[in-house]
């Protein structure tokens, strides 16, 4: 069981509190999967201040703290950022409400980008003297791709919905690039 701490005068004392407790920012991070420099730049940024810091220097967060990071990360994995998260904790301002329907909103718009990338492949795909010609080729995909924002999982889950819809269509476009059987065998087989 970790310990509680007491503030006493510009430092921490440790003492046993009915079962609470205290985590320095290592065990805090390791608890939420999360690296110690996020949680010093959520400090920072004063999202996430410890609770007490002890005279050698040590951060201590407490039950609150652990909430409030549970807050953090939650948020973060819908994508919110930062200076939102800093609005929604601190309640102030915008509402909730209209925070996440901004960030919904802002969603929105990524994802008509996503498609408008989307249907400019579509084209790309329909104009097939250009990929005859070579011009196009695996890294210049791979790099159109990584350009247009799409991820290593991103391109693996386009390949298998293209896969999934246009099978045939989905072997002539990788030959189009320039890539071995045995690779395109590997990549249809994702």
């Amino acid at each position: 069981m970790l310990t509680r701490l007491q503030v006493q005068g510009s430092g921490c004392r440790f003492s046993v509190n009915d079962g609470a407790y205290m985590l320095t920012v290592t065990q805090l991070a390791r608890q939420f999967g999360i690296s110690r420099t996020t949680i010093l730049y959520y400090e920072k940024e004063q999202l996430l201040l410890p609770a007490c810091r002890s005279e050698n220097g040590y951060r201590w967060y407490g039950e609150e703290e652990v909430e409030r990071l549970r807050a953090i990360t939650s948020y973060r994995s819908y994508g919110l950022p930062v200076a939102s998260i800093h609005a929604l904790l601190k309640r102030d301002g915008q509402s909730q409400t209209q925070i996440l329907k901004d960030h919904f909103n802002e969603l929105e718009r990524e994802i008509q980008n996503l498609r408008a990338q989307q249907k400019a492949v579509v084209v790309l795909l329909q104009e097939p003297d250009l990929l005859e010609e070579k011009i196009v080729n695996k890294e210049r995909w791979v790099a159109i791709m990584t350009a247009a924002g799409f991820t290593e999982s991103d391109m693996t889950k386009w390949h298998q919905k293209f896969e999934e819809l246009e099978p045939e269509e989905h072997q002539k476009f990788l030959e189009s690039l320039g890539i071995s059987s045995e690779e395109i065998s590997k990549i249809r087989a994702l």
